[in-house]
């Protein structure tokens, strides 16, 4: 299952200045985004996760700077909806683990 069929909302894309420039918790509340924050080590900025019916999960480090979660959630979004966004300032990256098959 690709993350557009996982995400019927994908089918809405925003444009990248859009999602670039609205308020965050619009664009949350828009994709029916659930936040959650997690107790995390200082390497990881985030999470996402497309359960089976098309919902998304992002996982907030708990205790980060707010520009931080911004960034890092702004491009999570980006690449679930597959918007082309400008690359991530240095030392971010996004990675994208595959389900599990079973």
């Amino acid at each position: 299952m690709t993350l557009a069929q996982a995400c019927p909302d994908a089918q809405r894309k925003p444009s990248p200045s859009r999602l670039l420039n609205a308020p965050l918790a619009e664009l949350l509340d828009e994709y029916g985004v659930t936040v959650t924050a997690l107790e995390a080590g200082p390497g990881f900025t985030g999470g996402t996760y497309v359960r089976e019916d098309g919902t998304l999960l992002f996982v907030k480090p708990a205790g980060r700077p707010d520009a931080e979660w911004e960034l890092m959630a702004r491009a999570m979004l980006g690449a679930v909806l597959r918007v082309p966004l400008p690359p991530l300032p240095e030392p971010y990256q996004l990675s994208e683990v595959p389900a599990p098959r079973g």
